[in-house]
């Protein structure tokens, strides 16, 4: 082999390494760009599901205030109910407590009211001995009617006439004073106890008032409900 096929065989040889060399080099640069994109895509990605969570986290607090302010419509709306509830008891109360004192300034009606509210709280107790006490002013209206109130008991019950002892030391309250509403005061009527005190009987006006109401508070609701509804 002479100078000049050496040559050209190292010639080859070098072109041959210099093209191997670039393919190399390109498969390198194909890599780093899919690497590249491949990244790209991850950031793509994960800025897509931060602002899917960013939404789904503003939606929740929209439903979250929706809520909230649906819960202080509806909480709004209770309390006007109640106020008129309120509103509406408290002036039936007022009347009441006007047609109880124009009741007990009629000393006949009142009389016997006395005798009948002494004959139910008997009925109630059924003791052969029993202790009674009543407003001070009442005194003398109570003692006035007991016999009869007594008698009419027996003819209920079947039974003897009982023992009935007025407390003439200890009072229920005097009546209510437009000067002091907040204070202890009885409308009038009567507390009848068995003479251990482990039965008590109380029939006065002012508890008997609040049982009516008791009673007709569930349609005063319901009426006002309604009204609220329409």
């Amino acid at each position: 082999m002479n100078d000049g096929d050496v040559s050209r065989q190292i010639q080859q040889m070098v072109r041959f390494i210099r093209q191997e060399a670039e393919e190399k080099a390109n498969e390198i640069s194909v890599s780093a760009e899919e690497e590249f994109n491949i990244e790209k895509l991850q950031l793509v990605e994960a800025e897509k599901k931060k602002i899917r969570l960013d939404y789904e986290k503003k939606e929740k607090q929209a439903d979250v205030r929706k809520r909230i302010d649906y819960s202080m419509q509806l909480n709004a709306s209770r309390i006007k109910v109640l106020q008129a509830q309120d509103d509406i008891v408290n002036a039936m109360k007022d009347q009441a407590a006007k047609d109880l004192l124009n009741v007990s300034r009629d000393e006949y009606a009142y009389k016997q009211l006395l005798k009948d509210l002494i004959v139910q709280c008997l009925l109630r107790l059924k003791e052969p001995s029993v202790l009674l006490r009543c407003r001070e002013e009442d005194l003398g209206l109570v003692q006035s009617v007991l016999d009869d109130a007594k008698e009419e008991y027996a003819g209920k019950a079947k039974v003897h006439a009982p023992e009935v002892a007025v407390d003439t030391t200890i009072f229920l309250p005097p009546p209510p004073k437009s000067s002091d509403q907040h204070g202890l005061h009885c409308s009038g009527g009567v507390v009848l106890a068995s003479r251990d005190g482990k039965i008590v009987c109380e029939n006065t006006l002012d508890a008997r008032l609040d049982v009516a109401f008791r009673m007709k508070l569930p349609v005063i609701r319901r009426s006002l409900f309604s009204q609220v509804a329409a």
